[in-house]
């Protein structure tokens, strides 16, 4: 871990993709160098966990009608593509006498491309919802479920197995077919209910952790079934991408998917050899060249057959040109079996380390380079995402209670778009049905506020009376954009400060502004223009409620446990002739340190109001003071006695 930050940090400043630093760091750490870790299979489960995670992530992205409108991509560029480059490159190393065992394994190895790298890109890059990004997510897909026959057919290419592959295939076929069909309906009825109940507790804790089991059950089901865990992972994160529940589900698994995916980019680093790097150099970059030439085309090619557009179809054939994370897996597994050699295992693990160094740069180039070979106008999509365009310019609203609501129908009135963020998953439910923009999550999570589109946004109104969620909706704010307007409600005044000093533009206390509403009325009726109250109101919102802090307690006054030191007293202090602060300028008083402040002075029953510095304290008069109750106390205690 020192190693991989210290390697992040210093790529970020060279402008290079995290994953390069990941990389690099595994070759540090690996046995070639630094040698931290002589046996980097050890750690192959836990990285293989962050592969999990990232497809649970990507079948969130999913649906499954999405899904079935996309069969033609997924079944058709998906298979044609995995036929024609496994072909291809089986042919290959055929031809210069390698068995075909051997060859028919090289060939799928080199036929699988990077859904860690691709997809973590894009999303980084913001283009997971465009066509030719869609595009490729498909044949990745594919892909995924293409690496089972070749899991199940490694055994048996070494001639250990008793059975015929055929036979092997058909089995995990049939395995295949009723393990997905399980998952869906799992995912169908049974994971809604439970995360709605989970949802219920409102407990942080409990949900994240029923996210991360409920990815690993799904996985470790598939792979107990000899079928890939990132195959089922995909799945029980595609039936929960329907649920209200998408958008906090993914910014929990988040922190775990990026840690781990960091670590198994370390763990790849680590598998290359740099003695066989050395010693083949000149055939492995040619390799390189080669396959990224190759399957550029040849994706081409399978993405013609269902009518893909030109620019998108070379896109997506230069995003995928890399070889994959599970060719690693295949590579090991292939050379456990004796199917391949030590040195080709290790060829294949070079060229698809190189390849991925160069995935960054392609995936930002890629769209330039389609343009350029195509060399004819593109219509840019707008992809599939809610935000195109429909939510600019509008309201963010953490917190669909009442008064939310009430703000939302008001907004609605007026014209005024809005995406409302709430925690409860009955009434996001509610409110979904009716139609209503709400999105069920956490709305101090800065992936929340991001699905909610905060960066375009007007406003990010707070409606929850919670000061310190409020605060961190605040700062994940700010961190979104440093020009946001964040609003703030809260019920009383004693919050205000520290809420203005976590970068709040506006707190409107409950307290006060209901109380400024009765002032209205009443000014109104006592015959006050409607001019001047409106300025008077403005007044007191502008010097943030001054008039309206403090009262006199009574004998009925609640004071709840741990709000005694945060309201505020006004207090009468009577100055008697022995007081120790009388003939004394209320200049010469240091109010300040005693952090109380004077509301008033009261002199032979007529009363000053804003008494001047130069006032001289008579016996007799009352002074009135204002501050927080053991501050009153001790401030009362120093006039009269000044001690």
């Amino acid at each position: 871990m020192v190693v991989a930050v210290f390697c992040v940090a210093v790529f970020k400043r060279m402008h290079l993709p995290p994953i390069l630093a990941y990389l690099f760091s595994g070759i540090l750490v690996g046995p070639q160098i630094l040698s931290i870790f002589a046996h980097p299979e050890d750690m192959h489960l836990l990285a293989e966990v962050g592969i999990v995670f990232l497809l649970f992530s990507l079948g969130l992205e999913f649906s499954l009608p999405k899904l079935i409108a996309m069969r033609s991509m997924v079944f058709g560029v998906g298979f044609g593509q995995m036929l024609l480059t496994t072909a291809f490159f089986t042919i290959i190393p055929y031809v210069f006498g390698i068995p075909f065992s051997t060859a028919i394994i090289i060939g799928g190895a080199l036929a699988l491309s990077s859904t860690a790298i691709v997809i973590k890109q894009a999303a980084e890059m913001g283009i997971l919802n465009n066509r030719r990004t869609q595009l490729s997510i498909s044949v990745l897909l594919f892909q995924d479920l293409a690496v089972v026959p070749f899991l199940i057919a490694i055994p048996l290419l070494s001639g250990n197995g008793d059975v015929s592959i055929s036979v092997a295939l058909g089995i995990a076929l049939l395995k295949g077919v009723v393990v997905i069909a399980f998952l869906l309906s799992v995912g169908k009825w049974l994971l809604p209910w439970v995360f709605r109940e989970v949802a219920k507790t409102r407990t942080d804790e409990l949900f994240v952790l029923t996210t991360i089991l409920i990815a690993l059950l799904a996985g470790g089901l598939t792979y107990y079934f000899g079928l890939s865990m990132a195959l089922g992972a995909f799945l029980a994160g595609m039936m929960l991408g329907e649920s209200q529940y998408k958008y906090q589900l993914e910014a929990d698994i988040r922190p775990f998917r990026d840690i781990l995916m960091g670590l198994f980019f370390i763990t790849v680093g680590m598998q290359l050899d740099l003695f066989v790097l050395v010693e083949h150099l000149a055939e492995i970059i040619v390799g390189v060249i080669a396959l990224i030439i190759v399957k550029v085309v040849l994706v081409r090619i399978a993405a013609s057959a269902v009518k893909t557009d030109p620019v998108d179809a070379w896109s997506a054939g230069i995003k995928l040109c890399q070889v994959g994370e599970f060719s690693f897996v295949i590579a090991a597994l292939a050379t456990q079996h004796q199917v391949l050699t030590t040195t080709q295992s290790s060829l294949i693990v070079s060229m698809g380390i190189i390849s991925m160094a160069l995935t960054p740069w392609l995936m930002d180039n890629s769209l330039g380079i389609a343009k350029r070979i195509v060399n004819k106008p593109y219509t840019e999509d707008e992809g599939y995402s809610l935000s195109a365009g429909e939510f600019s310019k509008h309201v963010v609203i953490c917190g669909f209670g009442r008064v939310g609501q009430s703000v939302a129908r008001l907004l609605k009135m007026e014209g005024i778009p809005f995406i409302a963020i709430d925690m409860d998953p009955v009434r996001v439910q509610e409110s979904r049905n009716a139609g209503e923009p709400v999105l069920f999550g956490d709305a101090s999570q800065k992936d929340i506020l991001n699905n909610a589109h905060a960066s375009q946004a007007n406003l990010v109104l707070v409606t929850f009376d919670e000061p310190e969620k409020a605060k961190q909706v605040i700062s994940s704010s700010h961190q979104i954009s440093s020009d946001i307007d964040v609003m703030v409600r809260t019920k009383r005044d004693y919050q205000l400060e520290s809420l203005y000093s976590a970068g709040a533009n506006q707190v409107v206390p409950e307290l006060q502004e209901g109380s400024l509403m009765l002032i209205s009325q009443v000014l109104h009726y006592a015959g006050v223009p409607m001019s001047r109250i409106l300025k008077r109101v403005r007044a007191e919102r502008k010097g943030r409620y001054d008039h309206l802090h403090g009262f006199y307690p009574g004998e009925t006054t609640e004071i709840t446990y741990g709000t005694e030191d945060k309201l505020e007293f006004i207090h009468a202090v009577v100055l008697s002739e022995r007081a120790d602060c009388i003939q004394k300028r209320l200049g010469e008083i240091d109010f300040q340190r005693m952090r109380v402040s004077v509301k008033g002075l009261r002199r032979n029953g007529k009363e000053i109001s804003e008494p001047d510095k130069e006032e001289l304290l008579l016996p007799n008069d009352v002074l009135v003071i204002a501050g927080k109750p053991r501050r009153v106390e001790r401030a009362e205690r120093k006039l009269l006695e000044g001690s």
